[in-house]
């Protein structure tokens, strides 16, 4: 089992200024250590997470986590701030920032470990040590709990006063969160060291991510109250059925322990009885509540958009690269070759790349009703599935393509929230999200689609499309200086995916125009990291030890298209590596379109180098943008440096002096 978190993923110098740059910093040491495959995508979770409920903590602490399919093992990213980052939490500003990252269908092993850090962040030694360390490996150590203190006596779950003369009060609790990964367990703790304190016999029951272990019943029917913390529905509820019940979310948990327990105290007193409702009785607080909508509209709008492309990418990049491949063995005219389910051949080569090409084109099929239903899912949750994907199927239907999706998925997801405001009598709420729902805003949806706006946006689509089609000479090279800045200039980020969004749309329905704009775009996508492994290799001095590591993993991620292998070093040094890498970028990408480069994959990089239209003259554009980048980041960086400092860089600390 990998390490959650290692020296890399430890910055005690945090520089972000919000919590949004606070996880983008975090979350880039991941991807250039592997852990996150898709830096935008698993941001916008973590953002979703983030408008469900603050993430920050009592004591200074902003514990910003997710359960994402970009996430390849559970990890930890832990970051220090000097000026403290406002995460939400009622005392101020957090000073120590855990990211956690936990993939869709994590082991139960890593969020066992996941969830003790939950409940060590309770701990004031834990959290004291850790704003006193110097050292990012033995902060990280101590994160796993490798250098911890033995934990005080008496933390079981099931904690018992002291004996007295008198029954202790007893308590039964049930905490839980949407990820069931961090709050949960620390609402666990909190109320565990507030019932010690105040000498309650209490049990937890934590309904986290790895699951819950069920309270026995008859620790159940002794308990004098019951108290649930909770953020989703508390499962199995019914067996709660006559306690009195202090219903809350799991901050107050958190945050207010002793006040919950004395509540139940005074509810078993008065001998109230609390009605024990179904799931579809309580008001939870998701992205339609108080904090989602205070969120600022333009942040959701990026994370519904984003949503949607991230889950639209693998369709694109399966689908482009079995056509790419069926070119290669077949040629161009393949596309026109008869269904392989009338005639297959097993000996020749055609049969297989009209295989090939049948299936890619199937899979790119899906594209524009997978972009807007997973738009609509992002704004509505699972509901807004089904009048997501009926208004992507409209948008082919009536030819408004990517654009069309876009406005699908955020139409199907407004229609959505509005009838989700209705009340509803209580005997239809079961009914509502699996039928009364889907049915109705499927109809608006559809309604909206064919009738209103779909061919305006198809006019629309096809406006930009013979706009392509139409670039040539100083026109294509200018949108292939401007692609080239976006791809580079936040590298991973909002600008970055707007560009490769808007360069994978056009491979929906491929024309030359768009394939050169997908061709520009990898091209100069791939110049950041290269950029940074060549310049840690030429002037090793002028970079940490850390960073030169980073750089030689920079070489295989720049290789495969992965720009954000170099956000470790735009983060540390941005004024001198973001100028000088969107500078490449802009030269990359306007020779690829200068040189008339086409590209049908929408991902690969090099890899990818034999189904490129004019590869030389492609790898050409991209060792020059390289190149330039990495003149001038070495020449900025060496003008920062006094005389004094051009001795050995490394003084044995792995630290390059520099000024």
């Amino acid at each position: 089992m990998s390490e959650l978190i290692t020296a890399d993923l430890v910055d005690l110098d945090l520089s972000a200024e919000t919590k949004s740059a606070a996880a983008r910093s975090l979350a880039g040491r991941m991807v250039a250590a592997g852990r996150v495959t898709d830096l935008d995508g698993f941001l916008a979770d973590v953002a979703a997470r983030e408008a469900q409920m603050p993430t920050g903590l009592d004591g200074g602490i902003g514990i910003p986590h997710c359960r994402s399919e970009h996430v390849t093992t559970p990890t930890l990213a832990f970051g220090r701030s000097a000026r403290g980052i406002d995460f939400g939490a009622p005392d101020g500003p957090a000073d120590l920032v855990f990211l956690i990252a936990a993939p869709t269908g994590a082991d139960d092993d890593h969020l066992t470990i996941l969830s003790g850090l939950a409940r060590r962040l309770m701990d004031p030694g834990f959290t004291g040590a850790l704003r006193a360390e110097t050292d990012p490996a033995a902060a990280a150590a101590l994160v796993r709990g490798e250098e911890a203190a033995a934990p005080a006596a008496g933390t079981e779950d099931a904690v018992t006063a002291a004996p007295e003369t008198t029954e202790p009060f007893r308590v039964v609790a049930v905490t839980s969160c949407p990820t069931g990964i961090a709050h949960t367990y620390m609402a666990a703790e909190s109320l565990e060291a507030a019932a010690r304190a105040q000498g309650v016999v209490l049990h937890v029951e934590t309904q986290g991510s790895a699951g819950f272990e069920r309270l026995d019943p008859a620790v159940i029917a002794a308990a004098d109250a019951v108290i649930w913390a909770h953020d989703v529905d508390v499962r199995e509820r019914a067996r709660f059925a006559g306690k009195p019940v202090v219903d809350t979310g799991v901050k107050a948990g958190i945050n207010r322990p002793a006040e919950l327990i004395a509540e139940a105290r005074r509810k078993a007193e008065r001998g109230e009885v609390g009605r024990i409702a179904g799931p579809g009785d309580e008001t939870g607080t998701g992205p339609d509540g108080p904090e989602g909508a205070s969120a600022n509209l333009g942040v959701r709008l990026r994370t519904y958009l984003m949503s949607g492309v991230s889950y639209m990418v693998p369709f694109v990049a399966a689908g482009g690269l079995l056509i790419a491949l069926s070119f290669a063995i077949g040629g161009y005219e393949i596309a026109s070759a008869k269904s392989v389910a009338d005639h297959f051949v097993w000996g020749e080569a055609a049969s297989w790349a009209a295989l090939l090409n049948q299936i890619g084109t199937a899979a790119f099929g899906f594209l524009v009703p997978v972009l807007a239903g997973y738009i609509a899912y992002g704004m509505a949750d699972r509901p807004a599935l089904v009048p997501g994907f009926v208004g992507g199927a409209v948008a082919l239907t009536v030819d408004a393509g990517f654009l069309g999706g876009l406005v699908a998925g955020l139409l199907a997801g407004a229609v959505v929230m509005a009838i989700q405001r209705v009340k509803v009598h209580p005997t239809l709420r079961g009914i509502m999200p699996v039928l009364v729902i889907p049915l109705l805003a499927s109809i608006a949806v559809g309604f909206l689609m064919f009738i209103v706006v779909g061919k305006p946006i198809a006019s629309l689509q096809n406006a930009l499309t013979d706009w392509l089609n139409g670039l040539s000479g100083s026109n294509a090279v200018i949108l292939g200086v401007v692609l080239g800045l976006m791809m580079c200039f936040d590298m991973g980020g909002p600008l970055n995916k707007v560009a490769y969004a808007f360069a994978v749309g056009g491979l929906a329905d491929p024309t030359p125009g768009s394939l050169k704009v997908m061709a520009a775009v990898m091209a100069a996508g791939m110049v950041p990291p290269l950029a940074m492994a060549l310049a840690t290799t030429v002037r090793r001095g002028l970079f940490t030890r850390t960073e030169r590591e980073n750089g030689r993993a920079a070489w295989v991620l720049g290789a495969s298209f992965i720009t954000e292998g170099a956000i470790p070093f735009a983060a540390a040094d941005p004024l001198r590596v973001i100028p000088s890498v969107m500078a490449g970028g802009a030269v990359t990408g306007a020779l690829s379109m200068a040189f008339g480069c086409t590209l049908r994959a929408p991902h690969g990089g090099v890899f990818v180098v034999p189904l490129i239209g004019e590869p030389f003259l492609y790898l050409l554009a991209i060792a020059v943008g390289t190149a330039v980048s990495t003149a001038l980041v070495v020449v900025l960086k060496g003008m920062r440096r006094t005389p004094a400092s051009a001795a050995p860089a490394d003084d044995g600390s792995g630290v390059a002096v520099a000024v």
